[in-house]
């Protein structure tokens, strides 16, 4: 087994942990290139709560994995820039690369003001791809494929972004068409041309770009990102600790219980074990400090939860319920669901009725809707809150 990888410092200003998880990043670069031993899988989609460590493994781990394979990795986070279109962000970063991939004759051209140039057969307009007649996704991919002589592997952050706009869910539908195009030209035989990889920190709204058939990945499943574990926090202990006094330092397994209660989140454990570090005492101190962080961290979203929960009607809440039991399948007008309503809330509910709460809900950022007007919680967290709190936890 590859141990994780500890990033050294370059100097004290800028000391930094990093983990690396290169057996992770093997295997699944293995499952879209081809070279698992079940053959390729070339659309990945990759599903966790936030903040659990799946850009950081992109960025770090996955894409540079698949370069040392000879592949060009295309990374574009859909929420990097919240107020850009998902379908921009994603021409941008082609552009982006396609410039890179810049031959002498093209940057000749365009010092004299040519921004359309041919590569191998496709002509493309640089800074009109992804445009109304522009140049489409397939072509950019197809010059960019050519041009490099390396097959591509397009890494999507928060891929369920592009259902939040038509022009972002159409640009789902060219990149599903680019992929099956170039995998099906004759130099895609010994593997495929290009690689998509999704991943979303909600897995219902991840799921309405595979489930139906109407959906642009329709077939592909969605599958659970692997959560940091043991091994994360040990290697991270170990680092703070080579930082720390000799009689100031964290136990292993104090670290790794602070770090299960709060979701397996590196932001929040390091914020607990940064204001632990604070302290002057034994272990026992330290034990403590770490176990009452995570549970006032835990309790503090629980809080928030139980704040917004107290702020909807009767009908708000039974929509919150119903979408959380149904998940992607969830059809909130249909006559079974307006039943489950009036169940609740003991009176007949008709569908103005819904839309209403339904409205009122996104203006409190509970509720997300697709361009194409399918609903998700926006927050899975609330959900497994919901779970929680029915069962007696998740209040203070």
């Amino acid at each position: 087994m590859r141990p994780p990888v500890l990033s050294a410092p370059t100097s004290a200003a800028a000391q930094k942990f990093l983990f690396h998880r290169p057996k992770l990043a093997a295997s699944l670069a293995d499952i879209v290139t081809g070279d698992a031993p079940i053959g390729a899988e070339p659309t990945l989609c990759l599903a966790a709560p936030r903040r659990t460590g799946k850009s950081t493994f992109l960025r770090h781990d996955l894409g540079p994995e698949l370069e040392n394979r000879g592949i060009l990795a295309v990374y574009v986070d859909l929420w990097s820039d919240m107020a850009a279109d998902p379908a921009h962000l994603i021409a941008e970063a082609l552009k982006a690369e396609l410039r890179r991939a810049d031959s002498l004759p093209v940057k000749a051209a365009r010092a004299v003001g040519l921004s359309k140039f041919g590569m191998g057969g496709v002509s493309v307009d640089i800074d009109r791809i992804g445009q109304a007649q522009g140049t489409t996704l397939a072509d950019a991919l197809e010059a960019l494929l050519e041009r490099t002589h390396k097959r591509i592997a397009l890494l999507v952050d928060e891929a369920q972004h592009a259902l939040t706009t038509e022009a972002g869910l159409n640009a789902m539908f060219a990149l599903k068409a680019a992929r099956d195009r170039l995998n099906t030209r004759d130099d895609a035989r010994d593997g495929p041309n290009l690689m998509i990889v999704l991943t979303g920190s909600h897995r219902d709204k991840l799921s309405r770009l595979v489930l139906n058939r109407d959906q642009p990945f329709f077939g592909t499943s969605v599958r659970s990102f692997p959560l940091l574990d043991r091994t994360y926090t040990d290697a991270y202990t170990a680092w703070i600790n080579n930082r720390l006094a000799e009689g100031n330092r964290f136990d292993a397994d104090d670290v790794f219980a602070a770090f299960d209660a709060v979701g397996r989140q590196p932001e929040k454990l390091m914020r607990i074990l940064s204001d632990a570090a604070l302290l002057v005492g034994d272990a026992g101190d330290l034990k403590r400090a770490l176990a009452d962080g995570a549970t006032e961290l835990r309790q503090r979203v629980w809080d928030e939860y139980e704040s917004a929960w107290s702020g909807l009607s009767p009908l708000q809440q039974a929509v919150v319920e119903r979408l959380a039991v149904e998940g992607p399948q969830s059809a909130p007008f249909s006559a079974p669901a307006l039943q489950a309503y009036a169940d609740v809330i003991g009176e007949a509910v008709e569908p103005p009725a819904v839309q209403a709460a339904i409205e009122a809900l996104r203006q409190k950022n509970i509720l997300w809707r697709s361009a194409r007007g399918q609903y998700a919680l926006d927050d899975q967290g609330m959900a497994e809150w919901r779970k929680l709190r029915s069962n007696g936890a998740g209040q203070g």
